[in-house]
């Protein structure tokens, strides 16, 4: 890693990390729509994935979510680790796109999980949260019968208004920003970026170069790699 990067690190005191799937491929769980993503090999995907499905076929619903998104076993690689440093330094938040709960395993202390949490399952009829390996055994709640539902955003859905209120402020005191595994293509997550400080620069480790209409340092380099050579 170039001295000036960890410098740009060790002086930054409102660090944001903007961050998507490719955080938590190197931790076992597949991204999205690469050449072996989720999407790739699943023609239906975003249907399986909508409310529209979860409300007409709760039953294809929950076997595509239970066979596809849940990988229980999965940890925290480096990426996560360090970033949860900081965050713990009160130096940084970290913005997800990712449902896969893992920056809560690794300890995050400021998280907007931007898409929800897969872990976070809850009954349709009653509300009442429910332990997800309940979930993965039946979908149906014990107490009334209602279907159960992880809480993320599915297509059709709308964000959650304080995930939001809470990304945009972060963004706005952010002295640095840094994108890591997330092509930016997903909106309104992409949006945020018109929210940050004019003057904070914005950092992108990525093995693929990303044009995004804002002046940006391109850091073509495995992600896993940079953050093991980071200094936290």
């Amino acid at each position: 890693m170039e001295a000036r990067l960890q410098e740009q690190f060790d002086q930054a005191k409102h660090i944001v990390f903007l961050t998507g799937a490719g955080v938590s491929t190197p931790s076992g769980i597949p991204d999205y729509r690469s050449k072996n993503g989720l999407y790739t090999g699943h023609r239906n995907a975003e249907y399986y994935l909508s409310h529209t499905c979860l409300v007409r076929e709760p039953a294809t619903f929950y076997d595509y979510v239970k066979q596809n998104l849940y990988y229980p076993d999965a940890q925290p690689n480096v990426i996560h680790t360090k970033q949860a440093a900081l965050t713990r330094e009160n130096r940084a938040t970290v913005i997800t796109q990712n449902i896969d709960n893992l920056y809560n395993v690794a300890n995050c202390a400021h998280l907007v999980e931007f898409h929800g949490n897969l872990y976070n399952v809850y009954c349709q009829v009653c509300g009442a949260h429910v332990d997800w390996h309940q979930y993965l055994k039946d979908p149906h709640h014990d107490a009334d019968g209602g279907w159960l539902r992880p809480d993320v955003v599915l297509y059709e859905e709308g964000l959650n208004q304080l995930n939001i209120q809470r990304a945009v402020a972060a963004m706005t005191q952010a002295d640095l920003v840094v994108i890591v595994g997330t092509s930016m293509r997903v909106y309104p997550f992409a949006g945020l970026l018109d929210y940050r400080n004019d003057q904070a620069p914005v950092v992108v480790i990525n093995q693929e170069k990303l044009d995004l209409g804002v002046p940006i340092e391109m850091v073509q380099a495995d992600a896993t790699q940079f953050f093991e050579e980071l200094q936290v």
